[in-house]
């Protein structure tokens, strides 16, 4: 079994509209992914609550089965909606990796 994490790149609207088509790529990622998974942030174009929802269960999902999650290079529209809801504290400070683009001080 390896060690590396399996690198799923999310493009796109994270939203409403595409909540159930994205759902099953991440159940699909989250069975594909025996050392855990990481969920490539940064062709995100449009995020809201159901694209936070699905990532707060793929969270719920790896934790229960001891398994790590990084969220890497979140766009900017990420990095907004996480300060809005104040989610890069207690729910995803410690998997969010910042993004290339992120200036000095910045929230990842």
């Amino acid at each position: 079994m390896s060690d590396a994490l399996t690198v799923l790149p999310l493009d796109g609207e994270l939203n409403i509209y595409r909540a159930a088509e994205l759902r099953q790529v991440l159940l699909a990622a989250l069975s594909d992914s025996p050392a855990g998974l990481e969920l490539d942030l940064s062709g995100v174009s449009e995020i809201d609550s159901a694209g936070v929802q699905l990532l707060l269960a793929v969270r719920r999902d790896l934790h229960a089965r001891g398994l790590p999650l990084r969220l890497s290079a979140p766009s900017a529209a990420v990095r907004e909606l996480f300060e809005l809801f104040a989610l890069n504290g207690d729910y995803f400070g410690d998997v969010l990796q910042p993004a290339a683009d992120a200036l000095p001080g910045e929230a990842p």
